[in-house]
């Protein structure tokens, strides 16, 4: 049995019809990060798998940063990882710098991140998908989507350019930003959603006639500049944790990391830069108006950030190494699309870049997303039964957020076409849980990006303890093995008995180290270093740490675990169906249009949307009782035996 969910049931769509020309259960269409992992996911539930891809040598490319985790993300890989998820696992691999962010502050918001090789990480990507028992890679570019039936159209499968038909019970799309793309640059403007590929045009266009809300957004990226015509004696050298901590909680920490550790640097910009955008922002797309799209507010263009914040004389620049084996840099921090002439003007003034060479300049890509209101929380449209979205497409940005999507998805479309119920994740369970209920309440009006201040839990949605709130969950949902499970067991077993020795160790007559540890200032290794104890030594270093956290946070964490629960009965108040918002009088005009809109399923779900004050949810909570006390007297009076009027 699956999560339980935080809205009414979802099975809304009718059962699925099994296709007997089908040689796949579902159909991945995309191979970023979405795609790996909801075909991944599929295989785990027992369904064969196509993921149809344009180029099956760039499975898990890293179109833009080479880089996974970071604050809020970090917590997503994790959570990736608990429920059977491949990213951290690839991660660790081929990661050649990791570091944990916050260390300096308390444990709910600290997230790992690691540099990644971004050569390494596709082709371990392909390997890991190709290795897959279950998932088949097949490459071509998906025109349009088979449809069947009259009055609610189903999908059985897609068609390739060629004139291929691959045809399933379920179809996921996880095209990331190539649908109807454009790339920019100054005046230059050509059609694909990354250097040297396509745009899924036919795509976008079939997409468009299921009646679909779409919107635009627009993502960008930086020059990528030669290694070797740098200065990294001008910039500030920044290097992983001496101890690195790896995604995975199954990855082998004696081999761990594999592949060698090589520093990032840090540089800024300055009044000269600042000049030189400034002289030349009529000539950014953006601002000529030739991009309708909007871009991320939280990761601005260059030219965005010197308009948006003029009254700073400087911004950083993160010059990141794209792998052990390439000459390529990032140049994370200046994300352009004006003219290669200004790219290259304005980033040759920054210290240590000013004999830079340009390997590739930076550009904008627009592109089509559907506005994700119109799915429910299994990431299945409402209107199309058999199509699931997942990444890009749903007004997402980045690796982490699709590839948790992608997850989702797949799990959903094999339990859909199985029967099952769906596997949901509530926002009190999981950083996933909040995006997905973030996306199908609020549509995003710019790329969506996970931050821990989204997570109104975020204490007890930590990185640290992913694996032991998701694991039992994955297992019941079938998406991890016996073995993930017991380990989780394990854990808590060692957890217990650690917490257990050293309760009854003592610093003095009335104080024990557990109580000890309580103190702000003290450690847990520090402790033990100055009282050891012998049933101690070699502690298991994560046992430590969530022995830490536990300790320090355990009446926040009693608090937090008590608003969930006064919270949960709100929460998991059904909306009848039948409850039509434009008949509730009282209710404030923008309230009844966003709930006509995005049709929430649960009064908690309701009290998120955009636009929806408390005093409408308590409207609506009385008309929900109404409701549902008409519909109970109607049931009972339908029963054979029941007392007529």
């Amino acid at each position: 049995m699956g999560a339980k969910s935080t809205h009414s049931p979802m099975h809304a769509h009718p059962t699925p019809r099994p296709d007997p020309k089908a040689k796949h259960g579902v159909i991945v269409v995309g191979g970023g990060h979405a795609g790996i992992e909801a075909a991944l996911a599929v295989a785990r539930l027992g369904l064969r798998a196509a993921l149809v891809t344009f180029d099956s040598d760039r499975v898990g490319e890293m179109s833009c940063n080479p880089a996974i985790g970071g604050l809020g993300k970090g917590q997503l890989v994790r959570e990736i990882d608990a429920l059977g998820g491949a990213m951290g696992h690839i991660a660790d691999r081929t990661g050649i710098q990791f570091r944990m962010l916050n260390t300096g502050k308390g444990a709910a918001v600290r997230a790992p991140r690691c540099q990644s090789d971004r050569h390494l990480y596709r082709e371990e990507a392909t390997r890991v998908v190709r290795a897959t028992e279950g998932v088949d890679l097949i490459e071509g570019g998906v025109e349009s989507l088979i449809l069947e039936g009259d009055t609610t159209p189903e999908v059985r499968g897609v068609r390739l350019s060629d004139g291929r038909e691959l045809r399933a019970s379920a179809v996921i799309l996880t095209t990331g930003t190539f649908l109807r793309a454009r790339m920019h640059r100054g005046e230059e403007q050509s059609v694909g959603g990354r250097v040297g590929e396509a745009s899924a045009e036919g795509l976008a266009a079939d997409i468009a006639t299921l009646g679909l809300q779409l919107g635009r957004l627009k993502t960008g990226t930086p020059p990528r500049l030669d290694r070797d015509s740098l200065d990294f004696g001008a910039m500030e050298e920044q290097w992983g944790d001496p101890r690195p901590q790896p995604f995975s909680f199954e990855t082998d920490g004696a081999s761990f990391p594999q592949q060698p550790q090589v520093p990032c640097h840090l540089t800024w910009t300055n009044g000269a830069t600042h000049k030189i955008i400034q002289d030349n922002v009529h000539l950014s797309p953006m601002v000529a108006g030739r991009i309708e799209g909007i871009g991320p507010r939280y990761c601005p263009s260059v030219e965005d950030k010197i308009i948006r914040f003029a009254d700073k004389d400087r911004h950083q620049v993160f010059v990141e190494p794209e792998g052990l084996s390439t000459p390529v840099i990032y140049v994370n921090g200046v994300s352009t699309s004006l003219p290669t002439g200004v790219q290259e003007a304005f980033v040759r003034t920054i210290p240590g870049l000013e004999k830079a060479r340009f390997l590739q300049h930076g550009y904008a890509v627009e592109y089509d997303f559907v506005m994700p209101h119109q799915l429910d929380a299994s990431l299945a449209l409402r209107q199309t039964p058999g199509l699931f979205l997942a990444g890009q497409i749903n007004g997402t940005s980045g690796y982490e957020e699709a590839a948790a999507q992608g997850l989702i998805a797949g799990a959903n479309a094999a339990k859909w076409i199985q029967d099952e119920a769906p596997f949901v994740l509530g926002r009190h369970q999981a950083y996933i849980g909040v995006m997905v209920d973030d996306l199908i309440l609020t549509s995003p009006t710019e790329p969506y990006r996970m931050f821990s201040s989204r997570a109104e839990h975020r204490l007890l949605l930590r990185q640290d303890n992913a694996n032991r709130r998701l694991v039992p969950l994955a297992r019941d949902a079938g998406l991890v093995g016996d073995a993930a499970l017991e380990q989780v067991l394990r854990f808590e077993e060692q957890l217990k008995s650690t917490k257990a020795i050293l309760k009854q160790r003592f610093v003095s007559p009335s104080r024990s180290l557990l109580d000890y540890l309580r103190r702000p200032e003290v450690n847990i290794v520090s402790l033990l270093e100055e009282h050891p104890v012998e049933e101690l030594a070699g502690l298991d270093r994560r046992v430590a740490e969530a022995l830490e956290i536990e300790i320090k946070y355990e009446g926040y964490v009693r608090r937090q675990q008590d608003t969930v629960e006064r919270m949960a009965r709100e929460e998991n108040t059904p909306i009848p169906k039948q409850l039509d918002f434009q008949t509730i009088g009282g209710l404030g005009h923008e309230a009844r249009e966003k709930l006509e809109l995005v049709q929430p399923r649960t009064l908690g779900a309701a009290g998120r949307v955009a636009g929806v004050r408390p005093p409408d949810v308590a409207l609506l909570a009385v008309h929900v009782e109404r409701l549902r006390r008409q519909l109970s007297a109607a049931d009972d009076s339908a029963t054979p035996g029941a007392s007529q009027p």
